[in-house]
């Protein structure tokens, strides 16, 4: 699977492939642009598993230079809010994408739904049924015995007169219900006369209480695709078996044009879950911090803890278009941020377990700067400044008084090692507290070293150990993330996904300690803490005064190619 994805690339796909047969010469769309549309329901905020449906519909519109509308799927009031409009719009902008002036909400729709739903009922294509829902499920029949409905031969007028009634609010919920009527015995059971109209006494977000009679998805998502002039109505693999009564619903209403809607695959990660269900489950039982919690699978979520826009469509597109469901790794997605941040992330150094390193031969009260290069892979990004003076922060685990074998950093009396870009130095011995914990590690250093570039040609058998200095560093809370669960497939583990959450999957880290320069930085930007991963600030929680960085990434790529 890993050698798949990094060889798909972003060359065409069976989509593709589908809409240029359409828009070429005969073709059933010929001398027509490509016009797609991206149709999220507003219950919820956007998760990585969305975000390859919303690369594919804006994506294939940008490559055959069409339109992609973005249209709110807010035919269910139940569950919708505005909050998970403005979220939504906020995602798909951050990930570079614009519907321009084409931006339309389902509820938009609901006059035109109604007269469709009144033509079909005068062509005797649809009928008010009376089942109650227990039996529904038991006049709904299996492979061996075709469904059944009392009520499917009702006159014309009398379900035309019903059906405003319904409008009108005559009855309560539940006691009526508008059906298609297309075949009884049909093996697709989406196709056995189903439901197109229900009652229900809601506030709806956008409209009010003027409706109390809702259309299906199924029978208004095609009649919205067809109204707007979309050509293909891209959409993931679990509506396959509703295509026939898509084509169905836009072949016997008189909608202006008849889309084409064409299947992927969903995007499943490991370690994961993309249920909106569960995901909403996690936040309102406080397993996690919000939707935006930078566990979270969601945009805003990822975007907190330090992904980038363009790691995730690389993401996305790398995986590629498929008909079959799979399931990819998440290292590969933490690939595709670590390709990006290296290319782009400033390198600074922070101390994130801090212990004291004093240089006994630097004269007490002189300081003096260095210059770190900002980014190796972009020397035109040139360098900033760090200050050094007698007493430093290093890393609690570059010294050990007692040293492991093969252990090549700080301990009395062993090898030389780098301060980057400042000295070499040799530890000298340690002081610690009434516990025996080590509080100062102490060290000489060679004053004809200065710079510390491996490129002097000085061979030193010690590490090249980051520091910051003590006089100017600033303090930082920093957040180090792991997999929000401990099995690759929470949603089949035996006890259930919560069951599987993983305790350890958030260490918070305080008395961090950050060179000066990270003291101003903005949530828009990432660092490369040296040695220790990709950071950024995070957006909600940092603050002049009590700085918090979030881990996006570690260094370390366990990805296998």
């Amino acid at each position: 699977m890993s050698e798949e994805i990094m060889n798909n690339g972003s060359a065409g796909n069976f989509i593709h492939d589908f809409i240029v047969e359409d828009i070429a010469e005969g073709g059933r769309f010929a001398g027509k642009r490509v016009h797609t549309r991206f149709p999220p329901e507003p219950n919820g905020y956007l998760h990585i598993g969305h975000c390859k449906a919303l690369c594919i519909d804006f994506g294939t519109a940008e490559k055959f230079g069409g339109l992609c509308n973005l249209r709110f799927d807010d035919t269910n009031p139940a569950k919708e809010d505005t909050e998970f409009v403005d979220a939504i719009q906020e995602d798909i902008h951050w990930l570079g994408f614009d519907w321009g002036d084409r931006l339309y909400y389902g509820s938009d729709y609901f006059e035109k739904d109604y007269e469709y739903a009144v033509e079909l009922i005068k062509k005797g294509l649809a009928y008010v049924c009376e089942l109650t829902p227990e039996q529904f499920r038991e006049y709904r029949g299996d492979t061996n015995t075709p469904a059944r409905s009392p009520w499917r031969d009702r006159p014309i007028e009398e379900s035309l007169d019903l059906f405003e009634r319904m409008k009108n609010g005559e009855f309560p919920e539940g006691k009526y219900t508008l059906r298609a009527k297309i075949d009884l015995e049909s093996g697709n059971f989406n196709m056995r006369d189903p439901v197109i109209y229900r009652i229900r006494y809601i506030e709806h977000h956008r409209q009010g209480t003027k409706w109390c009679i809702f259309p299906m998805y199924d029978f208004a998502h095609p009649i919205q695709d067809a109204l707007e002039g979309i050509t293909h109505s891209l959409c993931s693999l679990e509506y396959e078996d509703h295509r026939p009564l898509y084509d169905w619903v836009v072949n016997n209403v008189s909608v202006p044009s008849k889309p084409r809607q064409i299947e992927f695959a969903r995007l499943g990660i490991d370690h994961t879950v993309m249920s909106k269900r569960k995901l909403r489950q996690l936040v309102e039982e406080k397993k996690v911090s919000g939707w935006d919690d930078p566990r979270m699978p969601t945009l805003c979520g990822l975007r907190r803890r330090g992904y980038t826009p363009r790691a995730i469509r690389n993401f996305c597109d790398r995986i590629g278009v498929a008909k079959v469901s799979s399931t990819v790794e998440y290292g590969f997605l933490e690939h595709c941020l670590r390709e990006d941040l290296n290319e782009n992330a400033r390198r600074v150094m922070a101390v994130l377990r801090p212990v004291k390193l004093v240089i006994t031969n630097y004269p007490e009260g002189q300081s003096e700067t260095f210059e770190i290069e900002n980014n190796p892979t972009r020397p035109e990004e040139g360098t900033h400044t760090v200050t050094f003076s007698r007493e430093l922060y290093v890393e609690a685990e570059d010294f050990l008084e007692t040293p492991v074998p093969k252990y090549k950093r700080l301990y009395p009396q062993g090898p030389e090692c780098r301060l980057k870009a400042a000295y070499v130095i040799t530890c000298t011995g340690c002081k610690k507290d009434e516990n025996g914990n080590v509080t100062v590690i102490n060290a000489t250093n060679d004053p004809e070293s200065r710079g510390g570039d491996p490129a002097d040609g000085r061979k030193v058998k010690g590490a090249t150990l980051h520091w910051v200095d003590a006089a100017t560093a600033v303090d930082a809370e920093v957040r180090i993330y792991d997999d929000l669960f401990t099995e690759a497939d929470p949603d089949g583990y035996e006890g259930g996904f919560l069951a599987c959450l993983n305790p350890n999957s958030l260490e918070v880290l305080q008395g961090c300690k950050l060179e000066k320069s990270l003291e101003t930085a903005g949530s828009d930007e990432r660092f490369q803490f040296m040695r220790q991963g990709y950071f950024a600030a995070d957006s909600k929680d940092s603050a002049p005064g009590h700085l918090v960085f979030n881990r996006a990434v570690a260094l370390k790529d366990s990805f296998k190619n």
